[in-house]
């Protein structure tokens, strides 16, 4: 089943069911469907036959702060410690933590090295060093994942509810939330009036 890529020229171009999109970001189309993910960015942090996962890097946790995840889980922090935001970033397991991050962080069993430039973490010691300022030098950390069986993805992009944009460390770490979707359009020459319900179909 064919992959559809987003291109500057403003038409989709072909995938092969092979293409490996981790790293990539999918933004959200408006005919998306699900209010959960209505103008999301997503990082994919794995894709392959088996599904994809990945983290949704716009959308500020509802209910919880980074500050307040810390005092759940008896975390101490150093004096006048900055707490990052704390992401949803997915529907999926939304109980467990995760954190995006740069790439100079990690080696250890709980780190998924995504590229040169990024890592996700799942361990609690990452916590403690963000915590006491010895962690990486720029987080994202969230809450829940975003997750697709095998196939699921590819019929998704199939139906044009996503467009699909290479990662760019601006986009991820240091625009504001709100911002991050304008971004990856504008990143790939598209401004959001020319999105319409249908998709992009020809």
């Amino acid at each position: 089943m064919p992959l559809a890529a987003p291109v500057n020229t403003g038409h989709f171009a072909p995938m092969t069911q092979t293409t490996n999109l981790t790293g990539k970001l999918l933004l959200a189309m408006p005919n998306m469907g699900d209010a959960r993910f209505d103008q999301s960015v997503v990082f994919l942090c794995m894709h392959s036959d088996e599904g994809a996962m990945g983290l949704v890097i716009n959308k500020p946790a509802p209910d919880i702060s980074f500050h307040a995840l810390l005092k759940q889980l008896d975390i101490d922090t150093i004096p006048d410690f900055t707490a990052p935001t704390l992401f949803f970033g997915g529907p999926v397991e939304t109980e467990r933590g995760f954190v995006l991050h740069t790439g100079e962080y990690g080696g250890e069993a709980g780190t998924l090295q995504v590229d040169d430039n990024t890592a996700m973490t799942a361990t609690r010691d990452i916590l403690r060093d963000i915590a006491m300022a010895k962690g990486p030098d720029q987080v994202l950390p969230v809450l829940g994942y975003s997750g697709w069986g095998p196939g699921q993805l590819e019929s998704e992009l199939q139906q044009n509810a996503w467009l699909i944009c290479d990662a760019d460390h601006a986009i991820i770490f240091e625009h504001k939330s709100a911002k991050k979707w304008e971004a990856g359009l504008t990143k790939l020459g598209i401004s959001p009036l020319m999105l319409s319900a249908e998709g992009g179909r020809a």
